[in-house]
Protein backbone atom coordinates (compact mmCIF):
# COMPACT_ATOMS: atom_id res chain seq x y z
CA UNK A 1 0.00 0.00 0.00
CA UNK A 2 2.95 2.23 1.29
CA UNK A 3 4.35 1.67 -2.43
CA UNK A 4 0.89 2.85 -4.10
CA UNK A 5 0.77 5.50 -1.58
CA UNK A 6 4.46 6.76 -3.27
CA UNK A 7 3.67 6.74 -7.08
CA UNK A 8 0.25 8.32 -6.09
CA UNK A 9 2.67 11.52 -4.38
CA UNK A 10 4.90 11.17 -7.38
CA UNK A 11 1.91 11.73 -9.77
CA UNK A 12 0.93 14.33 -7.82
CA UNK A 13 4.10 16.29 -8.19
CA UNK A 14 4.30 15.65 -11.96
CA UNK A 15 1.03 17.24 -12.50
CA UNK A 16 1.68 19.83 -10.16
CA UNK A 17 4.52 20.93 -12.16
CA UNK A 18 3.18 20.29 -15.07
CA UNK A 19 0.03 22.68 -14.19
CA UNK A 20 2.80 25.04 -13.32
CA UNK A 21 4.58 25.21 -16.26
CA UNK A 22 1.43 25.07 -18.20
CA UNK A 23 0.42 28.48 -16.89
CA UNK A 24 3.83 29.85 -17.62
CA UNK A 25 3.82 29.05 -20.68
CA UNK A 26 0.36 30.58 -21.45
CA UNK A 27 1.18 33.67 -19.56
CA UNK A 28 4.32 33.57 -22.25
CA UNK A 29 1.89 33.42 -24.72
CA UNK A 30 -0.63 35.83 -24.10
CA UNK A 31 2.22 38.26 -23.67
CA UNK A 32 3.51 37.33 -27.60
CA UNK A 33 -0.16 37.64 -28.51
CA UNK A 34 -0.28 41.21 -26.91
CA UNK A 35 3.24 41.85 -28.55
CA UNK A 36 2.10 40.16 -32.13
CA UNK A 37 -0.84 42.54 -31.73
CA UNK A 38 1.24 46.15 -31.09
CA UNK A 39 3.98 45.16 -33.93
CA UNK A 40 1.14 44.77 -36.36
CA UNK A 41 -0.49 48.31 -35.28
CA UNK A 42 2.94 49.47 -35.73
CA UNK A 43 3.18 47.78 -39.12
CA UNK A 44 0.17 49.31 -39.64
CA UNK A 45 1.12 52.99 -38.86
CA UNK A 46 4.21 52.54 -41.06
CA UNK A 47 2.41 51.84 -44.29
CA UNK A 48 0.33 54.38 -43.70
CA UNK A 49 3.06 56.97 -43.02
CA UNK A 50 5.18 54.97 -46.05
CA UNK A 51 2.26 55.61 -48.63
CA UNK A 52 2.00 59.74 -47.44
CA UNK A 53 6.01 60.13 -47.76
CA UNK A 54 5.11 58.42 -51.28
CA UNK A 55 2.72 61.28 -52.35
CA UNK A 56 4.94 63.62 -50.89
CA UNK A 57 7.64 62.68 -52.97
CA UNK A 58 5.23 62.48 -56.22
CA UNK A 59 4.16 65.68 -55.54
CA UNK A 60 7.72 67.23 -54.79
CA UNK A 61 9.12 65.66 -57.92
CA UNK A 62 6.14 66.83 -59.69
CA UNK A 63 6.98 70.53 -58.58
CA UNK A 64 10.87 70.05 -59.04
CA UNK A 65 10.10 68.88 -62.78
CA UNK A 66 7.48 72.20 -63.15
CA UNK A 67 10.18 74.53 -61.67
CA UNK A 68 12.42 73.68 -64.76
CA UNK A 69 14.06 70.33 -64.03
CA UNK A 70 15.16 68.29 -66.67
CA UNK A 71 15.04 64.82 -64.84
CA UNK A 72 11.19 64.07 -64.66
CA UNK A 73 9.61 66.36 -67.31
CA UNK A 74 8.11 63.42 -69.55
CA UNK A 75 6.69 62.55 -66.46
CA UNK A 76 5.60 65.96 -66.00
CA UNK A 77 3.92 66.22 -69.11
CA UNK A 78 2.22 63.07 -69.00
CA UNK A 79 0.99 64.59 -65.54
CA UNK A 80 -0.44 67.49 -67.24
CA UNK A 81 -1.65 65.78 -69.97
CA UNK A 82 -3.99 63.69 -68.22
CA UNK A 83 -5.19 67.12 -65.78
CA UNK A 84 -6.23 68.58 -69.08
CA UNK A 85 -8.01 65.45 -70.57
CA UNK A 86 -9.71 64.96 -67.30
CA UNK A 87 -10.73 69.05 -67.33
CA UNK A 88 -11.91 68.43 -71.03
CA UNK A 89 -14.26 65.52 -70.34
CA UNK A 90 -15.54 67.67 -67.27
CA UNK A 91 -16.08 70.56 -69.55
CA UNK A 92 -17.86 68.49 -71.86
CA UNK A 93 -20.28 66.81 -69.23
CA UNK A 94 -21.04 70.78 -68.00
CA UNK A 95 -22.09 71.87 -71.39
CA UNK A 96 -24.40 68.71 -72.15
Amino acid sequence: MGELSEVVDSLENRIGTLLHRFEKLKRANAKLEEEISELRSRQSSYEQEMASLNEKHSALKLANSMLGSDQHTRETKLKINALVREIDHCIAQLSE
